[in-house]
């Protein structure tokens, strides 16, 4: 049947890509979000659409699963959770601005910031990403290797090799699922 080549076909697209990402810079991540929070910094991470679910959920995992009952706790902020910021930006000043100006309440020197996008060209991440690196944060990119500005910009950037953006949401979800569990499951 042509769904059962379908299924088969985006399975096996996904599953050649899980290879190719690179271990040792999401190892370099995981130990970014290790120090920020042993020295008590924040990390902060943000995307747009399914980036945004992708970015939302990171929190969930590491506010809760990787800090509770443990020491050093996390201190993370999803910077599109919130709508009622995020429009009144949006409306006032400009979309491109909505995840910048958020960090100029809050960022400074150690914080991390993590910024996916899969065209690697959204114009708010990359105002954020640009604007954190001024501050002395962190940044790391999860974005394509195969175009946009955001994996020029990351100090980190964590890439997929693809365009599909299918197959990128599912390889930002598996790559921030294995840096929320190296402390969920006390590996760092």
């Amino acid at each position: 049947m042509e769904q059962d080549k379908f299924v088969r076909n985006y399975l096996n697209g996904l599953g050649s890509l899980l290879p190719k990402l690179d271990d040792a810079a999401i190892t370099k991540a995981i130990e970014c979000l290790r120090d920020a929070a042993q020295q008590g910094n924040t990390i902060y991470i943000c995307g747009n659409g399914g980036s945004a679910s992708i970015a939302s959920q990171m929190v969930v995992d590491i506010v809760k699963g990787a800090s509770t009952g443990r020491e050093p706790r996390f201190k993370m902020i999803c910077l599109n959770d919130s709508i009622s910021t995020i429009t009144a930006y949006a409306n006032d000043v400009d979309y491109d601005c909505v995840f910048v100006e958020q960090l100029k309440n809050f960022a400074g020197e150690g914080d991390v910031l993590l910024a996916i996008s899969g065209s690697g060209n959204s114009g708010n991440v990359l105002r954020a990403v640009e604007y954190a690196n001024q501050v002395g944060c962190k940044t790391i990119g999860l974005t394509t290797s195969e175009g946009g500005k955001l994996k020029d910009i990351s100090q980190l950037p964590l890439v997929v090799p693809s365009s599909h953006m299918g197959h990128l949401e599912d390889s930002f979800f598996i790559m921030t699922h294995v840096l929320c569990y190296a402390f969920i499951e006390k590996v760092f």
